[in-house]
């Protein structure tokens, strides 16, 4: 037998996991079969490749040579199919968001940076679904969010980028509420209120959302899950539920946005990519039209403003 790319693959996923369960998973096999490609890939290099260790499964000095040569290998091959879909005349760029506020924007600036690029973009209520659909070659490219101390897994051969590495989460409520004149609002002045959110949080909300509640004295009611937005709009307007927003959300008729005093709760907003599909100057220039699509936002929320503008650490480098 041959060694084909997919077998170092394997080799690599397993290396990688330090176990054959964990690569099974990874590489979108079942365990029996993945071990049975094993005994395949070391019969024709001719020994062992891994054995039981203290910390799962390690590589043997045969296996590390393999190993080696199969990193090498599968890095000069995701650089030849990013180069070559590069150097097509017109590359198309398969885009996956979740519905980040910035994705409003994000077309006219993908325009102005990949000009002459077909543009794929589909939005995802799902993180898991993104990177997901990452590692399957369904994206080139994903937009996400990270809440708290989460973070999303990503498939191997994938790249990631932090665009803005902390946006603190704020309030929206009907515009008839008592709360809605103050200027900022203490989160356990909320702790009798109904809670709407998407209807796929996995990207550490919930849970963090819970915690910080809970830090504030109430555990928060959620009771509506709504993946439309102007939907969740409207029942906020009636006064039915409140929910977190991010900071540069646009204004909507009958409510109003107010941010939470300690910035109790935040959120990442990062990019990753598969480095067999996308240059890193390609990537580069994704993560600028993604950034100047962030920026167009911040006027739209005064209070975020002065917020953003005092802290410039934060700010995308777009040079």
């Amino acid at each position: 037998m041959q060694l084909e790319l997919r077998h170092l693959e394997a080799v690599r996923a397993i290396a990688e996991a330090g176990s054959l369960g964990r690569a099974a998973v990874r590489l979108g096999v079942s365990q029996p079969a993945l071990s049975t490609q094993l005994r395949r890939i070391e019969q024709a290099t001719g020994g062992e490749l891994f054995v039981r260790g203290r910390r799962g499964v390690e590589p043997t000095p045969l296996g590390e040579f393999v190993l080696s040569a199969a990193r090498r290998v599968l890095g000069e091959m995701d650089a030849l199919t990013a180069g070559t879909r590069a150097a097509a005349p017109h590359p198309a760029l398969r885009l996956g968001c979740v519905m980040l506020v910035l994705v409003d924007r994000l077309f006219e600036y993908l325009e102005e940076e990949l000009p002459g690029h077909e543009i794929d973009l589909t939005t995802e209520h799902s993180a898991t679904t993104l990177t997901r659909m990452l590692g399957a070659g369904k994206y080139d490219a994903i937009l996400y969010g990270e809440v708290g101390d989460h973070e999303v897994p990503l498939p191997d051969g994938a790249a990631a980028r932090t665009l803005i590495p902390k946006e603190p989460a704020c309030v929206r409520l009907s515009a008839t509420h008592p709360l809605a004149g103050q200027e900022e609002i203490e989160l356990a002045d909320l702790a009798g209120e109904t809670w709407t959110a998407l209807t796929d949080d996995d990207d550490g909300g919930p849970e963090a959302m819970t915690d910080v509640c809970l830090q504030a004295g109430f555990t928060p009611k959620l009771r509506y899950r709504i993946a439309d937005r102007k939907m969740r709009w409207k029942l906020i307007a009636a006064g039915r539920a409140v929910s977190m927003c991010q900071p540069t959300s646009p204004h909507a008729e009958g409510t109003v946005l107010r941010p939470l005093a300690g910035d109790p709760l935040t959120e990442r907003i990062r990019i990753a990519w598969n480095r067999a599909a996308v240059t890193e100057q390609r990537a580069a220039l994704l993560y600028r039209a993604a950034g100047r699509a962030y920026l167009a936002s911040i006027p739209d929320n005064t209070f975020y403003r002065t917020w953003w503008e005092a802290r410039p650490e934060l700010h995308p480098v777009l040079g």
